[in-house]
């Protein structure tokens, strides 16, 4: 037996103490220690156990736990005599940033001087005797919320040398989910000042400081090294396309098809896979999402989308929502279940995300939205510089799939939802009257969700909406029509193309397009041109060819002015 399932538990005393469900990751410990890297970063997705893995090496090497070798017996770790030795004999720092959310600058730094004065709370025992001179004395009185930036930045060095001195041993830094207040400043418009602060702070902690033996850094992104990184060149990367590690976070498909003979649910194996399974670490293959794995046996065998249901999609939604066309048609593709293929940069610049598709699919894969299903390296005659990698990427899996397709219903939730459900309704019904008068409210409501916040052009403005229109068409017809868009058929390119997956219903072609001034007098022959051209390319072709009859497709023209839509 495994123990009882339940969530949240992330310390690993907790979760032995109390026998919660646990699939034993100790091992992590002695790969860690003799790869011998002075500092490692390594990258997951949320919710893969990377703060309970932090927990466990805390556990195993912390002072604060000598004499625990109870809560290690029977795991992988202890059966190594060498390894038993190094339980509890090291002064361990502990600091985690998940919880450092907040919408300025001032808040976050609040958030973080807190944090850093816990961590002197816990150690005011070094204020007692001789140990410290009455100048570091005041010096650690100084630590509280508010410090300055000055003092915050070097807080972390200053505790590790009163550790070293007091424990006559240089001290192990754990740093779980660093990354956490950089997305959160990024989507508040705060980055630079952020990434100047922790840059000061990681430099003094991780490289100048003289009494660190190793250190450890968890997040889910590998923000560039130019931004906050640029000093640490003691730094081991360890990301989602790396082998180190690949097998310590997440369950292998043997260990969740044991887990669920053990609870009873055998035979939802293949279901189980289909949901939860699509994870690639490195050259591993079918890593399971524990949170989803978890949540679906605690509740007895019943499917849903519990990691995405949980909290840290923003950053990915305003990526998406905010991108540019190319990123909104991928999109459609990925939501069909094809794949596609780009570059990628495992180092996230985030100066770059709202100008660069590249910087997005990125990130996608570092935060296991996608997955790579395969790369390739361009055969270049006659080229002697480093080639380039070429990654096929697709859709983790159905419970990110189920993710995104519940993304894209909230752009048209709030003051736009209740129009957007009578557009589609009025769409089915063919009912133009009723199609103009939501289609105008659902574009007032929506329109400034899809600006980039550039001042875009009356052209741009309406591309960005009609791609994320058409992913919204997407998503709620998708169980009875089949869409397609921007795709070739007779002369030329439609816009949207809905082919029924029902005999009873007609099939639709869209075509939009922006008023130009200079050509067009009024909206309507705006409209009228873009059902002439619906004519002229011969768009119905490709269902024509299907053996759709002509008089059951219906074609629609679409106007656009400003935040003002007319059809026709």
């Amino acid at each position: 037996m495994l123990g009882r399932p339940a969530l949240g538990y992330q310390n690993y005393e907790e979760v032995i103490t109390e026998n919660i469900f646990y699939i034993d990751k100790t091992d992590f410990i002695r790969e860690w220690w003799e790869c011998g890297d002075k500092v490692t970063l390594i990258t997951r997705p949320r919710r893969f156990g990377k703060t309970l893995n932090m927990s466990t090496v805390e556990c195993f090497f912390s002072n604060q736990y000598a004499g625990r070798g109870d809560l290690f017996e029977g795991k992988a770790i202890w059966n190594d005599e060498k390894y038993r030795k190094l339980q509890g004999t090291f002064p361990v720092i502990f600091l985690s940033f998940a919880n450092i959310k907040a919408t300025t600058y001032e808040k976050m730094e609040y958030k973080m001087t807190e944090v850093i004065a816990r961590l002197y709370e816990q150690h005011r025992y070094l204020l007692e005797g001789n140990l410290l001179s009455e100048n570091e004395k005041r010096y650690y009185q100084q630590i509280c919320p508010r410090m300055s930036d000055e003092v915050a930045s070097g807080a972390v060095n200053a505790m590790s040398d009163f550790l070293h001195r007091y424990y006559k041993k240089d001290v192990i830094i754990l740093l779980d989910e660093y990354d956490t207040p950089m997305q959160e400043a990024w989507l508040a418009g705060y980055w630079d000042a952020a990434a100047a602060f922790f840059r000061g702070l990681f430099n003094a902690t991780f490289k100048t400081n003289s009494h660190i033996f190793r250190g450890i850094i968890t997040g889910i992104t590998r923000i560039s090294r130019e931004s906050i990184f640029s000093d640490l060149n003691n730094l081991e990367v360890v990301t989602t396309t790396s082998d180190k590690y690949a097998s310590c976070f997440g369950f292998s498909e043997t260990e969740v098809f044991a887990a669920l003979d053990d609870m009873g649910l055998g035979d939802e194996k293949q279901d189980v896979k289909k949901w939860y399974d699509g994870f690639i670490f490195g050259t591993r293959r079918d890593i399971y999402n524990p949170w989803s794995v978890l949540s679906f046996v605690g509740n007895n065998g019943k499917y849903d989308a519990y990691w995405s249901n949980t909290s840290g999609n923003g950053l990915v939604n305003a990526l998406i929502q905010k991108g540019d066309t190319s990123i909104k048609r991928t999109m459609e593709d990925l939501l069909r279940g094809e794949s596609f293929e780009t570059r990628i940069d495992e180092q996230i610049v985030f100066s770059q995300l709202r100008d660069d598709a590249q910087a997005v699919w990125s990130l996608l894969v570092a935060t296991g939205y996608l997955k790579v299903l395969g790369l390739r390296i361009p055969d270049v005659e006659g080229c002697d510089e480093e080639k380039e990698v070429w990654y096929t990427l697709a859709v983790t899996n159905y419970e990110v799939r189920r993710m995104f397709r519940k993304m894209v219903r909230g752009w048209f939730g709030a003051s736009a939802g209740t129009a957007y459900n009578d557009f589609i309704k009025a769409l089915l019904l063919d009912d133009r009257k009723f199609m103009n008068r939501y289609m105008n409210k659902v574009a007032l409501a929506t329109f400034s969700h899809f600006d980039t916040g550039n001042k875009p052009s009356e052209y741009a403005e309406p591309e960005r909406f009609y791609h994320g229109f058409v992913l919204g068409l997407m998503v709620e017809l998708s169980g009875r029509y089949a869409m397609t868009s921007n795709r070739e058929s007779g002369f030329g390119r439609y816009d949207v193309m809905l082919e029924p997956l029902n005999e009873k219903d007609d099939a639709i072609i869209m075509e939009f397009k922006v008023h130009d001034p200079e050509e067009e007098k009024t909206l309507e022959e705006t409209v009228r041109n873009a059902l002439e051209q619906i004519e002229e390319k011969r768009y119905s072709a490709a269902l024509e060819a299907k053996g759709i009859a002509p008089g059951r497709i219906r074609k629609y023209g679409f106007a656009f002015r400003g935040k003002e839509c007319r059809i026709g």
